[in-house]
């Protein structure tokens, strides 16, 4: 136990790099309850109880599955996964960390990628279909993704790096083809652009909520609950980005490691401001106020768009969550357009706004091509895409994804959880 014994001794670089991932897996902990908060503000208060309960749920079920299966098909270290039992590739014992601080680091990702499909379905799916398709997407599709970039194979962007930073393992056919490895430092397309297109699969087949789009193909603003709660959900999403992207660095062993997760955590904070200025401004030029739901959404797309490429330069961090915002503004009415119903805003967040990270990375990481970053995205937004349709579907077809039209007037609360989120408030509107 050659990391155990070092720790002993006061291996300092062991013992901070440990901490570094229990820390910023707590603060990634504490997203859930930012999605959770930012989901029930943009609801209606009918479906706000069904919100909560998929929030932690997929935090529970997630993590299980994700130790019973998704770990292990992930980085393939054979002790976490009573299924399935790969070879050792990255995280083990004597390295800068640790297997059980890299689980529960990375545990908190498989989560946060299943919660971005919650918003969108929101307001007209049914719990259980829900949460089969969520261990489905933690255990395999998510995994799966995950083994191809963070697992070092298929994608290559994982695992040993050189001297100029680039990745070695699995990566040889990628340099010698594409230029250089796919790059993704903390998960603008991994995580966000993976939830966002199995969002999209979900929003696809369950269609749009009654009413929101009428005959003549106007659109039928449906407005939240609760825009104080909305902006709550924000701020701990965005407290939490710190540990999301500034413990992506993984080690705190260098003063290189140091100033890497000090750049990380400004870059992130610079993008999301950036991308709130940004959604602000747009939103004034074109409906003539400031939306405080674009504002909200602009500082997560910001958030999103910085994630892959952090570690870059802070006016690098700057732009990519500016051009996030502006894109949400312009994504949001394009999928209503297209009558795509998304309640919370997700799609526009995550999908779009991940793979626009993801280009930029390319466009200013000169150690990284920018064909290399579009055949990623465009081979994991295809997998992920049609095996999520595939789940999807087959939810359908046996144990139906959506609630009955009167469930869904009357509220998904009732239906699915017996319990009103504001039964006082209920009962006098009544």
């Amino acid at each position: 136990m050659e990391a155990e014994t070092a720790a002993s001794l006061g291996d300092s670089g062991y013992l901070l790099s440990v901490f570094l991932l229990i820390f910023g897996g707590a603060l990634v902990f504490w997203m859930a309850a930012g999605f959770a908060m930012l989901e029930s503000g943009l609801v209606r208060a009918k479906n706000v109880t069904v919100i909560l309960t998929k929030n932690i749920g997929i935090m529970a079920l997630g993590s299980v599955i994700y130790f019973l299966i998704g770990y292990d098909i992930m980085y393939g270290h054979g002790e976490f996964g009573v299924l399935f039992s790969f070879g050792s590739v990255a995280g083990e014992e004597g390295s800068d960390y640790g297997l059980h601080a890299d689980f529960f680091f990375q545990v908190m990702f498989a989560a946060t990628a299943a919660s971005i499909v919650s918003g969108t379905v929101a307001e007209r799916i049914k719990l259980i279909p829900f949460f089969i398709f969520t261990a489905i997407l933690v255990a395999f599709v998510y995994a799966v993704v995950g083994n191809w970039t963070w697992g070092g194979t298929f994608l290559g962007a994982g695992g040993e790096t050189d001297a100029a930073g680039a990745y070695i393992v699995g990566s040889s056919w990628m340099v010698d083809t594409l230029g250089s490895a796919f790059s993704d430092f903390a998960g603008s397309t991994i995580v966000h652009s993976v939830g966002g297109w199995a969002a999209l699969a979900g929003a696809l087949l369950l269609g749009a909520r009654s009413g929101k789009y009428g005959a003549d193909g106007k659109v039928r603003p449906i407005p939240g609950s609760n825009l104080p709660l909305a902006t709550l959900g924000t701020f701990c999403l965005w407290l939490g980005w710190f540990g999301f992207n500034g413990a992506s660095e993984l080690a705190l062993v260098t003063k290189d490691n140091a100033n890497n997760i000090a750049l990380v955590c400004a870059s992130t904070h610079l993008g999301a401001s950036a991308g709130a200025v940004a959604a602000a401004i747009l939103s004034k030029i074109i409906y003539k106020k400031i939306d405080l739901t674009f504002v909200l959404n602009g500082t997560l797309a910001g958030l999103v768009a910085v994630t892959a490429g952090p570690n870059i330069a802070l006016w690098v961090g700057a732009l990519e969550g500016a051009v996030g915002g502006v894109l949400v503004v312009l994504a949001v009415p394009l999928f209503d357009k297209l009558k795509i119903d998304d309640p919370v805003g997700a799609l526009s967040v995550h999908l779009v706004a991940g793979i626009w990270g993801t280009l930029a990375v390319g466009l200013f990481n000169p150690e990284v091509t920018l064909l290399a970053q579009l055949f990623g995205v465009v081979v994991i937004g295809a997998f992920t895409f049609i095996a999520s349709s595939i789940v999807w579907y087959i939810l359908k077809l046996t144990l139906g994804i959506r609630v009955s039209q009167k469930e869904e007037h009357d509220g998904t609360d009732l239906s699915e959880t017996g319990l009103e989120a504001y039964p006082e408030f209920a009962k006098n509107a009544k």
